[in-house]
């Protein structure tokens, strides 16, 4: 059964057409139920009318006799409107529509519709009334049907300005990689064939020339994410150990998922020492004994302490690493590979890490670094190998299309093509192009709007990389600001993502104006971005 709407809608009237707009409506509604009474009522062409439910009537579709009985007339008299699902099935479309899909599915949606027809006309919250066309069920039947066989994963023109969007899929990758994609993935591959020698190979194979020489380690191993990455570490090097770590550092990252909670599963026993602003290298002295097995330091790249703080050095922590001969482990998250300071992105690389004497160093290939999903542990050989030895890095290790999205984009870097990822060749544009880009967008755009009724201006804005990273710091840009007389900016940005148009379209709000900022949309994208406003303004 579908899930009860909250509100009850009552309304008579003539069916009407439905527009593209419907059906995205339809297909974005949180409930099925709401969606299909929202539906019937687009059909309509009349007034609502509320009609009180009698207070014993049971709010699914098999009611007994008694609450039958009481039934006001007109909810009786619309339950028998309601067609049953072997009708519907016979009608012409149903049958046609029943060629191209299994029948099973179409009988299950029909009886999803139906069954929801009738829990809105006999629900908890009043009756709502709707003229019970056959053919109007048969279009919601067919738009349910649509849904579920389209994709639900699809394109978003990202206009926030916000590089790294988690929601949005964190790093757009690299035009070159859809065609290696496309071999890999269609073909047989030497994943783990090394085809000079004729015998089994190893899939680490592929990109750790390519990391090592871009990080300076002497290994490097790649899994699903870098939570996985401190996971298998702290299995692998500190199971039933004790892990020193600074209070302030056992963070929480996205989804509501915390640092501490991610590694007490390796079954390590973390340590934390100090406090929560000030830690010092002497409260890991103090915490040292026979049961530690490791030192961790995580870097804050999705947050940031100031004020009466205090924290180690990162060469206090390796001086005290080698003197104990405990290996340090630093979880830099956003995975930088270059310097981007000169962009206003003030991030340590990973080199620095790795050069500065770090044991082990874990990072993300979808952040800075600008490649797909994936956690990536480099540092020193033998560790790398013990790590690569334990059966849960089996479990955690990436497939054959991750490694290929990654070595295309690592040898990018190898290169010193930093344009060709996306990530990079958003966050190193000037603020000189923001504003000519804005400029030629908005000469384009205007000639579609109503001009009277909107104030467009091109501001000063700040860009963010994103994606847990890089906090309190930002990319100057230049942002379109929009302020409408007959919308407003909530309603803007509603109508833009929820449009006509083919793909939705994210923007954000600052000082109750629409705000696009281009740094974020290929150029590829702004036809369509320019067409989805034009349609939103209206």
């Amino acid at each position: 059964m579908v899930a009860m709407a909250a509100v009850s809608l009552v309304f008579y009237g003539r069916r009407a057409a439905g527009g593209a707009s419907t059906a995205r409506r339809f297909q974005y509604a949180e409930d099925k139920l709401s969606a299909i009474v929202a539906y019937l009522y687009q059909r309509t062409g009349r007034s609502i009318v509320r009609i009180a439910r009698p207070p014993s009537l049971c709010s699914n579709t098999k009611m007994d006799s008694r609450a039958r009985r009481s039934l006001a007339p007109e909810t009786s008299e619309l339950l028998r409107q309601i067609p049953s699902v072997d009708e519907l099935l016979r009608q012409p479309r149903m049958a046609k529509l029943a060629g191209r899909i299994p029948r099973e599915l179409l009988v299950e949606v029909a009886r999803e519709v139906v069954s929801s027809i009738r829990a809105e006309i006999t629900g908890e919250k009043g009756v709502s009334v709707i003229p019970i066309i056959p053919a109007d069920l048969e279009d919601v039947i067919a738009r349910e049907v649509e849904r579920i066989l389209s994709r639900s994963l699809q394109p978003i023109i990202n206009a926030t300005g916000v590089v790294l969007h988690t929601n949005l899929g964190r790093a757009p990758l690299a035009p070159a990689i859809l065609d290696e994609l496309r071999h890999t993935a269609i073909h047989y591959s030497n994943l783990e064939y090394d085809v000079e020698g004729g015998a089994r190979g190893k899939r680490d194979t592929h990109t750790v020339e390519l990391l090592t020489r871009l990080t300076g380690a002497e290994d490097a191993i790649v899994v699903n994410n870098c939570a996985a990455a401190i996971l298998v570490v702290l299995t692998a090097l500190a199971k039933k150990s004790e892990v020193i770590v600074s209070r302030g550092e056992l963070i929480e990252i996205g989804d509501g998922f915390r640092i501490p909670e991610v590694m007490s599963q390796s079954g390590a026993i973390l340590r934390e020492v100090g406090t929560t602003n000030r830690t010092r290298i002497a409260d890991y002295v103090n915490a040292l004994s026979e049961k530690t097995r490791l030192l961790l330091r995580v870097h804050p790249s999705n947050f940031q302490m100031s004020g009466f703080t205090e924290k180690p050095s990162l060469a206090e922590l390796i001086a005290l690493s080698r003197s104990t001969n405990l290996p340090l482990v630093e979880d830099l998250g956003s995975g930088c590979l270059v310097d981007l300071s000169e962009y206003g992105i003030n991030e340590p690389t990973v080199r620095q890490s790795i050069e500065a004497g770090v044991s082990l160093v874990t990072f993300s290939g979808d952040k800075l670094l600008g490649g797909p999903q994936a956690g990536i542990i480099a540092g020193k050989e033998e560790l790398v190998h013990h790590v690569r030895r334990h059966p849960l890095f089996r479990a955690l290790r990436v497939d054959k299309l991750t490694i290929t999205a990654l070595e295309v984009t690592l040898a990018a870097y190898q290169r010193g093509a930093l344009d060709e990822v996306p990530t990079l060749a958003m966050i190193r544009v000037s603020v000189q192009e923001m504003e000519k880009r804005s400029r030629n967008f908005i000469r384009d755009l205007t000639p579609a709007l109503s001009m009277s009724e909107l104030d467009l201006e091109i501001a000063d804005g700040k860009s963010l990389a994103g994606g847990g990273s890089t906090p309190e710091q930002w990319l100057p840009t230049k942002v379109i600001r929009i302020k409408s007389r007959r919308y407003s900016a909530s309603q803007m940005e509603q109508r833009l993502r929820r449009g006509p148009g083919s793909t939705p379209v994210v923007a954000r709000i600052e000082d109750d104006r629409l705000v696009i900022d281009l740094r974020t949309v290929f150029a590829e994208q702004e036809a369509a971005l320019a067409e989805a406003l034009a349609a939103a303004l209206r």
